[in-house]
């Protein structure tokens, strides 16, 4: 199938070509004709599938249709809610992308920067507004941003949101918003408090699924190096000695650990950046287009920070803690062998996150390649005393900084807003 099958106008035809985009994915084929045709839609996808442009595109012909010959400002008409910053920015540059030659106008609001601009560009008008919780929240209590005549609401990233916290700030925006309208949910993964979500914004939905969570790319090549937690660092400057990978994300499970892999690479001369919940957004968004456009080599990411980051052909990632939830992994590795490129994921196991990958095997029901090659194996002596006193340190500190952030995330702290 091609997009010109899904009955899309030459507007958007032109601007899909224009970034060479030819044939649908599963979830764009399948959710595009819903929309188009007014359905409330439950869609279920992996990252990397290509779930915004499923959304984004019929939306931008359902209003550009509408609003053709509308002269004046623009009336909001849809409010796309997703959980962090870097994911709102990213839509937001897909919607221009694909409107470009229409009449749709767009905009993305988030916190952790001054609303001045935001404002400003609200006041002018927009059909579309990308949004994360917090500051859409306060531009209503403060009057600047009224829902009332909004047609379409997505929600992008539903478990996310819900492990950020963002119920109560969900269940406050549901009460603001028109009881019609057309509703899309989006979520990777669909446990039993997504679906009662769900179940509270959709009518009647139709449901899309593709790529379970529990399945990779098939085109990610997937590698493990079993080694020991004080090794770490001697094996990473080890897997890049090899010049050919050029552009890797690395992921540390903690903001403080992304800063000090950061420091250490620097120190050994390869360039790289750390973007977490703590820094600005100024300096994220500067780490991420130096990532992009080649001058950094390793960009070192939290989980958090790291959803909606999208570098196109980015062939490289590298999971430098194992994550202890399984769909973590998938969602990681996922970042590389996107729409269909080659990927490959590098992880680097100690002893004690052994276990992480077992439920990883079994949850993508296959086994990581072992590197049998490898200058620092894994040892089977057991952890001295003060290695055990430095590791339930860290665990402990782990566990602190996971309800911290959760704490920060429901008080709509700088950094969700």
């Amino acid at each position: 199938m091609r997009f010109e099958d899904l009955e899309l106008i030459d507007p958007i035809l032109e601007a899909l070509k224009d970034k060479n985009y030819t044939e649908p994915t599963s979830i764009q084929e399948k959710a595009i004709p819903l929309v188009l045709e007014r359905n409330d839609v439950l869609g279920c996808a992996q990252t990397g599938t290509g779930k915004t442009a499923a959304f984004a595109i019929p939306i931008i012909q359902l209003i550009h249709q509408r609003e053709k010959n509308t002269n004046g400002k623009p009336t909001l008409r849809t409010l796309i809610l997703t959980p962090t910053r870097e994911l709102a920015i990213q839509i937001d540059e897909n919607i221009t992308a694909y409107s470009k030659a229409t009449v749709v106008k767009n905009t993305v609001i988030f916190g952790g920067v001054k609303q001045m601009k935001q404002v400003e560009r609200l006041r002018k008008g927009v059909h579309i507004l990308v949004a994360t919780p917090g500051r859409l929240l306060d531009l209503i209590t403060q009057g600047i941003i009224n829902l009332n005549t909004i047609k379409i609401f997505v929600l992008d990233e539903a478990d996310r949101m819900l492990d950020m916290g963002f119920i109560h700030d969900i269940k406050k925006l549901l009460k603001l918003l028109p009881v019609k309208r057309q509703s899309l949910f989006f979520s990777a993964t669909m446990p039993d408090n997504i679906l009662s979500l769900s179940n509270k914004i959709l009518n009647n939905p139709k449901k899309v699924e593709v790529n379970a969570v529990s399945s990779a790319a098939e085109t990610i090549q997937q590698y493990i190096y079993y080694t020991n937690r004080t090794s770490k660092k001697e094996l990473l400057l080890y897997i890049l000695e090899d010049k050919r990978i050029d552009q890797v994300l690395l992921f540390s499970k903690t903001k403080r650990g992304a800063d000090r892999i950061a420091r250490n690479l620097k120190k050994s001369r390869i360039s790289a950046a750390a973007i977490h919940g703590d820094k600005a957004q100024n300096q994220r968004q500067k780490a991420l287009k130096l990532f992009k456009s080649g001058e950094v080599r390793v960009l070192v990411a939290t989980d958090i920070a790291a959803r909606g980051i999208d570098i196109q052909k980015l062939r490289y990632v590298i999971n430098y803690d194992i994550p202890n939830i399984a769909e973590t992994y998938v969602h990681r590795i996922g970042r590389s062998g996107r729409a269909g490129e080659e990927g490959v994921a590098i992880s680097m196991c100690e002893p004690e996150e052994n276990i992480f990958i077992r439920d990883i095997e079994k949850l993508i029901n296959k086994k990581l390649n072992k590197i049998e090659n490898n200058p620092f194996p894994q040892t089977d002596k057991p952890m001295t005393e003060k290695e055990k006193k430095e590791w339930n340190k860290e665990k402990q500190r782990r566990k602190q900084e996971f309800f911290a952030n959760r704490k920060k995330a429901r008080s709509n702290s700088r950094y969700n807003r």
